[in-house]
């Protein structure tokens, strides 16, 4: 049996990986699922007041991360999602996990493809600069097209009202596609070349609009380390919700099948 540790994305809280969870753990597994600082409390207080989370920084979260996986009695396996995609890799970067999927995953710095869809989906955060400075949701138009574009407009709204947040804006402002035209490394910096990461899978959603398939995949072909594992698999037909749209176990056995066959 594995210890499996699941991060969530932006916009969400570890509520989304509900499924996930009562699926691993009744396959003998630990699942763990931590909570961003200040992420801790339900969907519905976050909603109240999100003024908790609105000056939050990657820092801050990859070294709350890294005290809960450091506290763990083995190595776990690192699943995320979306910008827990990019977690996910800043943590395996710094030597932790046994292996590492990424489902969804938002680009490490230096990742320059920005497809039209990617840039409409993310247009709510970036058409205010100063959403940079608190936190900044979707409406569920904006969810819909963002994240549940293959879903029904009543699963859609279901999902919307039962995971959706606002995230800091900040973390799409500064750490998000702007961070490729900063001077120097910025936060969501990794070792392309880093010969002593652990193995690491990309999922992608083949209909995904905020990080489709071809940001998943240019975020792959970008890791060289010698003697290093980087796969890429991708679903057709499916959404940045793929985690929790019908047919999300097929997703999760991948990724856990594919784990388990690589952890080292």
């Amino acid at each position: 049996m594995s210890t499996i540790v699941l991060v969530h994305g932006l916009w969400v809280t570890p509520r989304s990986w509900e499924g996930w969870v009562r699926h691993f753990e009744a396959k003998g597994h630990t699942v763990i699922t931590p909570a961003y600082p200040g992420f801790e409390v339900e969907v519905e207080a976050l909603r109240a007041d999100p003024t908790p989370i609105a000056t939050l920084t990657v820092p801050d979260t990859v070294a709350h991360l890294e005290k809960v996986i450091t506290a763990l009695p083995e190595k776990p396996i690192i699943m995320g999602h979306s910008f827990g995609g990019t977690l996910t890799q800043l943590l395996l970067d710094r030597g932790h996990g046994a292996a590492g999927v990424v489902i969804n995953s938002a680009p490490t710095e230096g990742i320059r493809v920005t497809p039209p869809s990617q840039i409409r989906s993310l247009f709510p955060i970036l058409n205010n600069p100063a959403k940079r400075h608190r936190a900044a949701g979707f409406t569920h138009e904006q969810w819909r097209y963002a994240f549940t574009n293959t879903l029904s407009e009543a699963d859609s709204r279901a999902a919307y009202e039962r995971y959706a947040i606002p995230a800091p804006g900040s973390w799409v402002w500064s750490y998000g596609l702007i961070a490729n035209f900063k001077p120097g490394r910025q936060e969501t910096w990794v070792d392309y070349r880093n010969p002593n990461r652990a193995p690491l899978l990309f999922i992608a959603g083949g209909a995904d609009h905020i990080m489709p398939p071809s940001v998943n995949r240019s975020n792959a072909h970008h890791y060289r380390g010698e003697g290093t594992v980087t796969d890429y698999v991708e679903f057709p037909g499916r959404s940045h919700w793929t985690c929790a749209e019908p047919g999300w176990e097929r997703i999760a056995d991948t990724a856990l099948d594919w784990a388990q066959r690589h952890a080292r």
